[in-house]
């Protein structure tokens, strides 16, 4: 999945200490719920984003875990209060394995 780019935005980099940045993201996925039957009648297996996370300079500060009701392409927002400048890293996991990455730089002044 190295070829799929997420879409981030902040709504700012640079916050004053005590600040919040709201956090917007969306990953282009194609989803597989794992009850469809193919043309020979068996069942495509699953294959879904099962996890997301983002992490500001390697500590979690969000996190969720998806199921199968999730949509295709996911899409979060969410507001985060950063301690410290640093690198958000933003992380969604498929049912293979395989990580979808993205990272972000802010500045807490």
């Amino acid at each position: 999945m190295a070829d799929v780019k997420p879409r981030i935005k902040l709504d700012k980099k640079e916050v004053a200490k005590g600040g919040v940045i709201e956090v917007k993201t969306l990953v282009s996925h194609t989803m597989e719920s794992g009850q469809r039957k193919d043309k020979d009648g068996k069942t495509i297996p699953r294959k879904i984003l099962n996890k997301f996370t983002c992490d500001l300079n390697g500590k979690t500060i969000f996190s969720a875990d998806l199921e199968s009701a999730v949509s295709a392409n996911p899409y979060f927002q969410f507001k985060l209060k950063p301690e410290e400048s640093g690198t958000l890293t933003f992380t969604w996991v498929d049912d293979d394995g395989s990580k979808i990455q993205a990272t972000e730089q802010i500045k807490v002044a």
